[in-house]
């Protein structure tokens, strides 16, 4: 039996999502769910966006050739899915196919630094003793950033991932983070050379962000090494959410080019980004966080309206509409239970906006709004302004 914080519980309780074995480590997200993993995806498009991101979406299934030319193939293999004849594989990561993206448009150094993002659907084979609800999966959306540019701008692109994330961390409720410096594995790509370099260059970098990581031997990524950002949570656990990952490998083995200053050809740099990791697990951590009462931003059903009774169900329906015209997540509770039941029972699913009419405020085209504030009578499109800035994103 799974405890009542348990963020597979809470998703049963709240009726979010569910797992079974015919799809080991892969999530059915039934419609309240969906609504609060696309609230999260729509705020990490934004925060893309507004730190200089252009989203691109690339294909799901990849011929043998791009991973062995990325080094998946030799160094990755066994945690990928591989159709039977060898021939290609569902892709685990969406560096490659930003890679083919760059390759073709042969950009100059004016144009760099250049920034793609993508919520990139992934699959990895996890061993089945490994899954453990929305924290490990199979399949997961994973936000995946590339940033390309020459030696003089990565560690500004490097500063400018750290402050913007921790940013991004704060207004999601963690104002704690811990970071890692993970070097060299031994099953990697590239010379010790290369290794010795990009290890230097982010060392520096991320000194000069005012980052003082910890080591973490042997932990980076097989093509460069990495800072990694963990997020300690309620229970005292801590989760290894965003990665910025150095890459002198890539680029030459996609032989990927720009042409600079002086009209030859060069290498750039590869920066690999993630903001939350899988957006999956980290929505199990709020959960958990907050105990399945997410913030209004990020609830299924940001606001419920209630009817007094029978007679003003026309109204209430009216009033839902507004809401919803608004861009409101809303419903309207019908049922004949009392107003204070139903008013737990919307409680009890997390709604945080609870909206009562009866016969005056229809009368008087108000509703009556309760909420955080308390309780307040007010004129429709007073309610639908102060809902809006309630439940609004934190960026």
């Amino acid at each position: 039996m799974l405890a009542h914080d348990d963020h597979r519980e809470i998703g049963r309780r709240l009726d979010l999502f569910h797992f079974q074995e015919e799809a080991a480590g892969m999530v059915f997200w039934h419609p309240r769910g969906y609504r609060t993993l696309r609230a999260l995806e729509s705020l990490i498009r934004r925060h893309a966006e507004a730190d200089g991101f252009d989203e691109v979406r690339t294909p799901q299934l990849l011929r043998q050739p791009i991973w062995a030319a990325s080094g998946h193939w030799q160094h990755f293999k066994q945690n990928m899915f591989v159709l039977e004849d060898g021939s290609a594989a569902i892709k685990p990561v969406s560096c490659p196919g930003h890679l083919e993206i760059l390759r073709r448009r042969a950009p100059s150094y004016r144009d760099l630094p250049l920034r793609y993002s993508e919520l990139g659907l992934v699959h990895r084979s996890e061993p089945s003793g490994t899954l453990h609800g929305l924290f490990r999966l199979r399949q997961f959306t994973q936000d995946d950033g590339h940033v390309f540019c020459d030696e003089p701008q990565m560690e500004a692109e490097v500063a400018r991932f750290c402050r913007s994330l921790v940013r991004l961390y704060a207004a999601l409720g963690f104002e704690r983070v811990e970071v890692g410096f993970a070097s060299r594995p031994d099953d990697r790509a590239g010379s010790d050379e290369v290794w010795d370099r990009a290890e230097q260059l982010l060392q520096q970098a991320a000194q000069r962000a005012g980052l003082q990581p910890a080591h973490v031997p042997k932990g980076g990524a097989f093509y460069g090494p990495k800072l990694e950002f963990a997020l300690p949570d309620r229970l005292g656990r801590s989760w290894q959410c965003g990665t910025i990952q150095l890459d002198l490998v890539l680029p030459e083995r996609f032989d990927v080019e720009f042409v600079s200053a002086s009209g030859a050809r060069e290498r750039p740099l590869m920066l690999h980004r993630a903001t939350l990791g899988s957006l999956e697990r980290f929505l199990g951590i709020l959960l958990e966080q907050h105990g399945g009462r997410l913030p209004a931003w990020l609830a299924p059903d940001q606001v419920v309206v209630l009817p007094t009774d029978a007679e003003v169900h026309d109204y209430a329906r009216e009033i839902e509409r507004e809401l919803r015209s608004a861009g409101l997540r809303s419903l309207v509770d019908l049922r004949e239970d009392s107003l204070s039941r139903r008013i737990a029972l919307s409680h009890e699913h997390g709604v945080p906006h609870v909206v009562v009419v009866g016969k005056r405020e229809r009368e008087a085209r108000r509703v009556s709004l309760r909420g955080g504030e308390g309780q307040r009578v007010l004129a429709v499109p007073e309610a639908v302004r102060s809902l809006l800035e309630a439940c609004a994103p934190p960026l």
